[in-house]
């Protein structure tokens, strides 16, 4: 069994030097929009060396142990349950700690924090110990739901699945101003303040002529893929699993040219976006059924009576962003730069009146979120790409026979031919 991990291992290492070397920052001539970009940000950038070797001893440490296997079927489950617990009570301390230092009326929040700071210390050596274990038993999950719908070779995923769950890096998305397009995306520093995003953008916009937001993620197909820490076990299962076929991708066409333009980078967000949500789901069914959610509902709506007035319609995030990024595209269309970005801030003004607290919607908002266009509507807009996309999938028998074709495609017309 050590012979077998040390093989198994050996292989991930490999696997994981190939996927670096196609998925690593290209290197432009300092000409280039990129070279000019990073003037802004080059000290404040993600370290993507230090966290990888970091993420693969942990994953090593892991397959030398083996502490798992130790573990039968109803230990795992509760070990990741467990996991997940922890992880929302350090959330929670952690927002309770924020308001101690925010709230006027304590005087001394050194103090009055004490007690709480050691909790979370505690709760800290605690998630060091179990989040491995945890990822562990999550990668063999994932492993044994894609083997059940297709997607491994002789039962093993490739490449295999290898994920760390940490606090991500934000990303700096760059769009030009005349029209919705991601021309860059830089990882930036975990400890970036929203006033330092704010900082950044306007330096970029002001020196630049460029739109600039900075994003969170929630997750990062490097290898082992990057992960959010959260406290949602079914966000988390489609999170892994929307990376890892972001791997799986990597090692075919369509993967290879993620940035080779809009289209690929498109098909790629909607194609993880699918069998993340797929795989997920299935993962969830199979290995945590108290968390699955309820089927929907077969008993029809009952009538309402004539004198009882109808309510009014709740408000629709998506098929307002819809019709925002329809109306952008055609002011853009028409070369109406000033008259789009006005726009564009009513109507975020318009969001948050109800709810939803988007701090910037531009260009770079538009760019980047909608690439994610697994289901109608939203940011996309009429972008015809995402539709194609999930036309494919309706249209396949399975989702592996979806993936495995589209994996294959290098431009938007090679995809709509295979409609």
């Amino acid at each position: 069994m050590r012979l077998l991990r040390a093989v198994y291992s050996l292989w991930a290492f490999l696997l994981l030097l190939v996927i670096t070397q196609v998925a690593g920052p290209s290197q432009l001539p300092p000409g280039d929009q990129i070279a000019r970009v990073r003037a802004y940000t080059r000290t404040i950038e993600f370290d993507y060396v230090t966290w990888t070797l970091d993420a693969v001893g942990v994953k090593f440490g892991q397959f030398a142990l083996g502490t798992k296997d130790y573990l039968d079927t109803e230990g795992q489950h509760q070990l990741v349950l467990d996991y997940i617990d922890l992880v929302r009570q350090i959330q929670a301390g952690e927002a309770t700690l924020t308001l101690i230092y925010a709230d006027p009326n304590i005087d001394d929040p050194e103090a009055a924090s004490a007690e709480l700071r050691a909790q979370l210390e505690d709760y800290y050596r605690q998630r060091e110990l179990l989040g491995p274990l945890a990822e562990t038993v999550l990668q063999e999950q994932v492993n044994a739901i894609a083997a059940e719908l297709g997607l491994t070779l002789g039962g093993q995923s490739i490449p295999p699945v290898l994920f760390h769950s940490t606090p991500l890096p934000w990303a700096l998305i760059i769009s030009p101003r005349q029209v919705i397009q991601q021309d860059s995306n830089i990882s930036l520093q975990v400890d970036l303040t929203v006033e330092q995003h704010v900082v950044l953008e306007q330096a970029i916009e002001e020196g630049l002529d460029l739109s600039a937001l900075v994003v969170p993620v929630g997750g990062i197909g490097v290898y082992p893929t990057m992960v959010g820490q959260t406290s949602s076990l079914n966000w988390l299962a489609e999170v892994i699993c929307h990376e890892w076929t972001h791997n799986f991708l990597t090692l075919r066409p369509l993967g290879l040219q993620y940035d080779a333009s809009p289209e690929l980078r498109t098909i790629n967000e909607t194609v993880a976006s699918i069998a993340g949500t797929e795989i997920g789901e299935a993962l969830i069914e199979h290995f945590y059924p108290e968390l699955a959610p309820p089927p929907p509902s077969t008993s029809s709506d009952e009538v309402q009576p004539s004198s009882v007035p109808a309510e009014p319609p709740a408000f629709d995030f998506r098929a307002e962003m819809h019709t925002t990024r329809i109306t952008v595209d055609e002011l853009l269309a028409d070369g109406k730069i000033e008259e789009a970005e006005t726009y564009m801030e009513a109507r975020r003004l318009m969001f948050w009146e109800h709810g939803y607290r988007i701090r910037k919607l531009n260009q770079a908002y538009f760019a980047f979120y909608g690439a994610y266009a697994d289901v109608p509507g939203g940011a996309a807009g009429e972008d015809p790409v995402g539709a194609t996309v999930r036309e494919l999938r309706a249209q396949s028998p399975d989702l592996a026979t979806f993936v495995r074709r589209v994996a294959w495609v290098s431009s938007f017309e090679q995809l709509q031919a295979l409609l």
